[in-house]
């Protein structure tokens, strides 16, 4: 029955290929890209030979590898104009887009990724973060806020993986299950315009990560705090900006260290000490895991201007080191490498002036 299933699941992608081409009827760069992004990912799909309407394909049944795939491929090259309600892709701001609106407009940001979402249909995924009724109660009420000054953005995974490495679109394939996906729509506004949650992962997902595109998006991030008065409220080891030059054109940096797992704990101590050392016209960074969404609401509700920044500075850090991709960071807190949690001391003395309060303990 399983094999079945794969060959019938196949059989319709096929035929919306089949369809799609005939559509464009003519040879254009559209086509050829979809053409190029299918023949990639069923090469890589398949490993042994299997006849389908006549012709041969290669293929493994047999591997969760190719059953994420087989699944994910119909959202691939789908269309959200052509299928409506059958697939569900949320329409997305451009990134430069969503960094100019916070530029100019001074807005506030909450990300919701899959640590979010799980937390919110009580299941337990972020080891930095256990799950939580109230918590999910709080990111329940902030994704689905509306407000025009406070950005709500969700990861781009729903689509086209076109963008990004293998190692990521694998990584997506895998977690976009059915199951999951359905989860995701009891909570997104199927009619609203989304802002993209990767604007703080500039780097280590894309597949133009060897080009000079990743260091144009952090130039283009850096806007953001320029000239700024910034006060950070991060998880213990977090570190932002320690030993780099990433938010060197802020106009000042304070600190409040929050602790690095299960933040969510001490949020009223955290809050209150945000609203506490907040000066007027300062912009608070916010790096604390899912809790980090609804401080930076509620922080925005208060009259601030609050961004969730999440791993900007790791993806800053794996950007210096030229290796394509996510690697240790031995003096900064990294929940996405083996041993990450494992943070080397330092001594650093702007550093430490910079923390106006630890709650960390």
């Amino acid at each position: 029955m399983q094999e079945k299933t794969g060959f019938d699941e196949l059989q319709e992608i096929v035929s919306i290929c089949l369809d799609e081409i005939m559509e464009l009827k003519k040879e254009n760069g559209e086509l050829k890209q979809r053409l190029s992004e299918i023949s990639t990912l069923l090469k890589d799909l398949y490993t042994e030979e299997v006849k389908l309407s006549g012709k041969v394909i290669v293929m493994d049944r047999n591997t969760e590898k190719t059953e994420a795939g087989l699944r994910n491929l119909k959202y691939e090259i789908g269309d959200s104009a052509r299928f409506g309600d059958k697939w569900y892709f949320p329409r997305f701001f451009k990134v430069e887009d969503t960094v100019e609106s916070i530029v100019s407009g001074k807005r506030s940001m909450a990300r919701f990724g899959d640590g979010e979402f799980s937390i919110m249909v009580n299941e337990e995924r972020p080891k930095f973060q256990m799950p939580d009724k109230r918590l999910a109660e709080r990111l329940i009420q902030v994704i689905q806020s509306n407000e025009e000054d406070f950005l709500i953005g969700i990861a781009d995974n729903y689509g086209s993986l076109e963008n990004y490495n293998e190692e990521a679109k694998w990584g997506i394939r895998s977690y976009m299950t059915d199951e999951v996906r359905q989860q995701h729509r009891r909570f997104l506004d199927l009619e609203r315009k989304y802002h993209n949650a990767y604007i703080s992962r500039p780097y280590a997902i894309y597949a133009d990560s060897g080009t000079d595109a990743p260091g144009k998006r952090f130039q283009n991030l850096k806007r953001i705090w320029d000239k700024r008065k910034v006060l950070f409220v991060e998880g213990a080891f977090t570190r932002l900006g320690v030993g780099n030059d990433l938010f060197d054109n802020a106009a000042q940096i304070s600190r409040i260290e929050a602790p690095p797992v299960n933040a969510f704990a001490k949020y009223e101590e955290i809050l209150e000490a945000a609203l506490q050392h907040a000066e007027e016209d300062v912009l608070i960074l916010i790096a604390l895991g899912p809790a980090a969404g609804v401080l930076a609401y509620d922080l925005y509700r208060a009259g601030y201007q609050a961004i969730d920044i999440g791993h900007v500075d790791l993806e800053y850090e794996w950007y210096r080191q030229k290796k394509g991709g996510r690697c240790e960071v031995k003096h900064k807190y990294n929940n996405e490498c083996d041993g990450g949690d494992n943070v080397e001391d330092i001594h650093d003395e702007k550093y430490e002036a910079e923390i106006i309060a630890d709650l960390s303990r």
